[in-house]
């Protein structure tokens, strides 16, 4: 989305398109498009009579600022049998495919903190939610309801802390248990994905409709035969078969509960399918899948290749990044650029190994040096002993990462690091 705005709106992180307005007696020439890297170009565009800009909002890291974004349209109507799939144009047009409107007008906290600051909230609200998470879907293997108000709750705490600190509850969807997979990855998958709503300037009600979304996705999984979804190994032909019917579980749980909007369930029951139209459960494809329904399925698969699971071990994010990226005929390639360019070659709260022997805990990617990112050095890998923590900027240091490592290698439990680390 390209907008014009005033240079005194101008931010580093956006990237200019063309000079649409000057003085008229500045002679400017822009001889190239390209992002403002810091507050001495926009100086010196001031200085050369520039008036206004046109910003290609596609290409900023930043979004586009609240007062040039535009008012939510009304829902659009829906049949009673499944959610509307045919998309709008644009990141906004497409989620409106399945928009509400908020019933309130409650404001999200979105003061900023720091990493520490959010951090002592995030682990107390991740490991308390995961517990109800746990106990709710034991409720519903058990024939009971979902509780649709714990599922709003846990989704709300999790919009509100990535609004406050976009790393906070990033950092702890790297910490792995196989026996909660199944609900850790309701969790995770609601922290990934307002993650991704947020860089990519969604608003805050429609981010919290995709965590609730990505809340409800697989809890129909909650209705198969656990034996079925523990299996160690991979599924026969007819495993399989019966496994895929956890969407028609999913829609069947979560439609006509009080609070699911059709974005929601556009993410249930669309978040297997594939451009290509491979996916299931009905092998609809391209533009008959929603923007929501793209972002779901692509945080779906990322945080199922890097979690531990009976059948297979995590493997690592950039290793995930890569499938994503290679699977261009299935995954949407323009929104799967953004999402690497949100996570990060090295996500945070992954261990990196460095040049000069130590392991470093990503505390902060980098979006202009994707592989440079702020790390904690903690351990010394020749000794094979912890070190004096200290924050180390790759991309102002001659130290570079070799590789992503797994916190066993080294014998470090996660939970325990993230905590002695990060914790005030």
């Amino acid at each position: 989305m390209q907008i014009i705005l005033p240079i005194e709106d101008l931010k580093p992180g956006m990237f200019v398109d063309s000079v649409h307005k000057h003085r008229s007696d500045a002679g400017v020439k822009i001889k190239s498009r390209g992002m403002v890297r810091d507050e001495s170009i926009i100086q010196k565009l001031i200085d050369k009579g520039v008036l206004e800009l046109t910003i290609d909002f596609t290409q900023s890291d930043i979004p586009i600022p609240q007062k040039y974004q535009k008012p939510q349209e009304p829902a659009p109507q829906t049949t009673e049998d499944e959610p509307e799939t045919k998309p709008k144009q644009g990141i906004e047009g497409n989620l409106s495919t399945a928009r509400s409107k908020p019933k309130s007008k409650r404001k999200v906290q979105t003061k900023e903190q720091t990493l520490q600051q959010e951090f002592a909230v995030a682990m107390q609200k991740f490991e308390n939610n995961n517990r109800k998470i746990q106990s709710l879907y034991g409720d519903v293997t058990s024939g009971l309801k979902v509780d649709m108000t714990l599922i709003n709750e846990v989704s709300k705490d999790i919009v509100a802390s990535v609004l406050r600190n976009t790393n906070a509850m990033a950092i702890l969807t790297r910490i792995k248990d196989k026996d909660g997979y199944n609900w850790r990855h309701m969790t995770n998958c609601a922290i990934l994905i307002t993650v991704f709503g947020k860089h990519l300037g969604l608003q805050p009600h429609i981010i919290e409709q995709l965590a609730t979304g990505a809340m409800l996705h697989d809890i129909g999984h909650a209705k198969l035969p656990q034996g079925l979804i523990n299996k160690p190994g991979h599924f026969t032909e007819l495993e399989y078969k019966a496994v895929k019917k956890h969407v028609a579980q999913s829609l069947g749980l979560s439609k006509g509960e009080a609070g699911i909007t059709p974005i929601m369930l556009d993410m249930i029951i669309n978040h297997h399918e594939r451009l290509d139209g491979t996916g299931y459960p009905r092998g609809i494809k391209g533009d008959a899948l929603s923007t929501a329904a793209r972002m779901m399925a692509i945080v779906d698969v990322y945080d199922a290749i890097t979690s531990d699971q009976y059948h297979k071990e995590a493997d690592e994010p950039i290793n995930a990044l890569r499938f994503l990226l290679s699977s261009k005929a299935q995954f949407d390639p323009i929104l799967v650029q953004r999402f690497i360019k949100c996570m990060g070659v090295h996500p945070v709260g992954t261990i990196v190994k460095l040049t000069n022997e130590r392991l470093g805990l990503v505390l902060e990617g980098n979006k202009h040096a994707p592989t440079a990112p702020l790390v904690r050095v903690f351990y010394n890998t020749k000794h094979l002993h912890h070190v004096t923590a200290k924050d180390v900027d790759l991309s102002g240091s001659d130290i570079k990462v070799i590789a992503s490592v797994r916190p066993l290698d080294y014998q470090i439990n996660l939970s325990r690091l993230l905590r002695d680390q990060l914790l005030i």
